[in-house]
């Protein structure tokens, strides 16, 4: 059995995590750690604010504990260091990652991480060599491509119900939260690329295969804020299948694929975000004639937390998954070094 404990009492930790975690016999929930004063504002920045604050992260941990039992661990490297620990989750603003994904591979435990998986692609190679070199596993929790309606959708593009495809299009956005969400701060890795672009990134790869690669990109910024707000980007393949993407945090919500074939075009409106038994509608439309078909209900995170389990207990699975992280980070590094010759060419 897998001791779990999770660093910080995060909502969707709450909602989805333990929840889904429920279903995954190999597993036990250990705990949920809450940051020391020195952790939540440095050691010569503890103020009566701070005390607050962390008082207000053991009031949101209580409820972890009484439905789904474990404790409360008085620090997050008090968690990471405990023998009542196997493995972490760790559902910290995108900044935060490295350090504290970093601590938990030095002290031997496994490490399941939020998206995305780190904010730099240097870190994320350093992360994984020591998880290599220790033979420990890692994991992104991009959990949408574990989903049902992708093998659905793949089948029947190859089954040619829409003939050949020409383009596909991914858009992802939603409305602007508030000023003080960690999206809208730089210094915690916020922006619209490391939020809803990673996933436009991470399906597009998943439609292209091995020979995709990214060709252009473009962030767009608002004054108010130090972080991009909006993005596109395109995709291509050695078989010239084109994927247009847009994605951004202060937009009308949109969660769609739309797959533009010779024959046909096949649009669906969850393909990132469907819910635990949500059955996502798919509209197939050739010419004039539209239909519309029912894709399978999931739970996506419930297999996100199965294939972490994998690679903690396989080898050759452990090392596809260092690949397709390493593979994702790469991705991302790209549109900024894309993204940012595009914005010198402009100015």
């Amino acid at each position: 059995m897998i001791r779990i404990g999770i660093i910080c009492p995060s909502e969707i930790a709450f909602r989805r995590f333990l929840p889904s975690l429920r279903n995954v016999k190999e597993f036990t929930f250990a705990g949920v750690a809450i940051a020391s004063p020195a952790e939540w504002a440095g050691a010569e920045n503890v103020t009566d604010k701070t005390c607050a604050s962390i008082e207000n992260e053991r009031i949101k941990a209580q409820p972890f504990i009484d439905i789904y039992g474990g404790k409360i661990f008085e620090g997050y490297e008090t968690m990471i260091r405990s023998d009542e620990i196997d493995a972490v989750y760790l559902p910290l603003p995108p900044a935060l990652h490295f350090k504290w994904t970093k601590r938990v591979l030095e002290c031997g435990k496994h490490a399941f991480v939020e998206k995305p998986f780190t904010t730099d692609l240097t870190d994320t190679r350093e992360l994984l060599r020591i998880a290599e070199e220790k033979g420990l596993a890692v994991h992104e929790n991009y959990m949408f491509v574990y989903h049902n309606q992708l093998k659905a959708i793949d089948q029947l593009i190859e089954e040619g119900e829409i003939g050949k495809v020409r383009c596909y299009r991914i858009s992802f956005g939603f409305p602007r939260r508030a000023s003080s969400d960690f999206r809208y701060n730089k210094v915690l890795g916020g922006g619209a690329l490391l939020d809803a672009g990673g996933y436009c990134i991470k399906y597009a790869d998943h439609l292209l295969g091995e020979s995709a690669r990214l060709v252009h990109a473009n962030s767009y910024y608002e004054c108010e804020f130090d972080v991009d707000v909006f993005g596109s980007a395109t995709m291509v393949n050695r078989q010239e299948v084109i994927v247009q993407m847009s994605f951004g945090m202060d937009n009308d919500y949109k969660c769609e694929l739309e797959a533009w074939g010779s024959t046909g075009t096949l649009t669906t409106g969850r393909i990132l975000t469907a819910p635990d038994g949500l059955k996502p509608e798919m509209i197939i439309k050739h010419n004039q004639k539209y239909a519309t078909a029912i894709l399978p209900a999931d739970n996506a995170f419930e297999k996100s937390i199965r294939r972490f389990y994998e690679c903690l207990a396989d080898e050759e699975a452990r090392k596809e998954n260092y690949r397709v992280i390493e593979r994702q980070s790469t991705f991302v590094d790209d549109f900024k070094r894309l993204s940012a010759s595009n914005q010198s060419d402009l100015y």
